[in-house]
């Protein structure tokens, strides 16, 4: 299987619940964004903040669950149709993101906004909170154990580092070190190339497993 098999390889979402507030033309939209796992989850923070804030004229939804396939709803919650979780969950898309809820609450301050003025108030108040939100990508690694003896381990670890490869752990035993690197799926085998030229053969590598690691995003998105 190749990298660009495995699903969930690289998405990215938020790293924790952000809540903004803009004003346009008196109204008031404050933007709930939330990172979760599944629907139920995107569901229950939708309850939540309705309860919350349970005396406003609106609060419209949008989420991006997983990815490949992807689940995608929205809601304007009474608003014209069209002029609100449309243009959040455009948002969401655009940015590349998924595993992510937006709520739009807004107070209505009198002055009708019309339906233009509804699009770009609810997609930009997404996009508001989104600035200031902490991004991440989720990666699929494939976790690796690397043996070396106590003389080489020194060097190996200060290479594996250098190289940019995620040292998760060292434990230290009587006869060695074993190192748990992570490895971006599907490079394995290019890994234990660079392994083998690095220790001239001397270190072991064996395979555990994978896992989905958090990572700063780059900005740069695969296409879909």
């Amino acid at each position: 299987m190749t990298a660009q098999q495995i699903p969930y390889l690289t998405v990215s979402t938020p790293d924790g619940p952000v809540v903004h507030e803009t004003e346009v033309k008196k109204s008031r939209f404050l933007c709930s964004l939330l990172r979760v796992e599944d629907e139920a989850e995107a569901q229950a923070f939708i309850a939540s903040v309705r309860k919350q804030y349970w005396d406003a004229r609106h609060n419209c939804t949008a989420f991006v669950i997983g990815d490949r396939p992807r689940r995608e709803r929205s809601n304007d919650d009474a608003e014209p149709a069209g002029t609100a979780g449309a243009p959040m969950l455009e948002v969401l898309r655009r940015r590349g993101l998924t595993d992510t809820v937006a709520v739009v609450t807004r107070y209505f301050g009198g002055v009708l906004l019309g339906a233009g003025g509804l699009v770009r108030a609810y997609g930009g108040a997404v996009s508001a909170a989104l600035d200031r939100a902490v991004v991440v990508e989720r990666r699929l690694v494939a976790l690796l154990a690397v043996g070396a003896d106590h003389q080489s381990a020194g060097r190996l670890e200060n290479d594996l580092r250098a190289a940019g490869h995620l040292v998760r752990e060292a434990v230290y035993t009587g006869s060695g070190v074993r190192f748990e690197v992570g490895v971006p799926a599907g490079e394995e085998q290019s890994f234990a190339a660079w392994l083998a030229a690095a220790s001239a053969g001397a270190a072991d590598l064996e395979p555990i497993g994978t896992e989905r690691v958090d990572v700063p995003w780059a900005g740069v998105h695969r296409s879909r």
